[in-house]
């Protein structure tokens, strides 16, 4: 089931993103990262995006001596789950199917991401193969 956490813009997304590659860790350090990707964000702005990333459930942070050290909440894979099954529910009424099938035609999977995925699917074949309870 998707997660009622709120939508984010494109600019709390990048900062989640460096929360993924970078966090835990304090302002300061993030916006090193992103004045290192050219962005020369002032330490206010930084500060309001992660406010509203706390506030929107995305990120905690915690006190480290004087500073707050940032983290985000999810993984970079429950993220996705959570956007994924929310597009399915708006788009494909609740039916993941159409959105996996859109993703496979659309050829843009490595050969080593179709053998995850095949492996994947026999898994889930396998599953599907053991009884299930109540199913004596």
């Amino acid at each position: 089931m998707a997660d009622n956490r709120p939508d984010l813009s494109d600019t709390e997304r990048d900062v989640l993103k460096a929360l993924w590659e970078h966090g835990p860790c304090p302002v300061r350090k993030l916006l090193e990262v992103f004045q290192d990707q050219g962005r020369l964000w002032a330490y206010t702005t930084l500060q309001t995006l992660l406010t509203r990333l706390t506030g929107k459930g995305y990120a905690r942070s915690e006190k480290s001596g004087t500073a707050l050290n940032y983290e985000a909440t999810l993984s970079k894979e429950e993220f996705l789950q959570d956007r994924l099954t929310a597009l399915a529910d708006d788009v494909c009424d609740g039916t993941s199917s159409p959105l996996m099938l859109a993703l496979v035609e659309g050829g843009k999977l490595s050969a080593q991401e179709i053998e995850q995925l095949r492996a994947m699917l026999d898994h889930l074949e396998e599953e599907g193969k053991k009884p299930q309870k109540g199913d004596r």
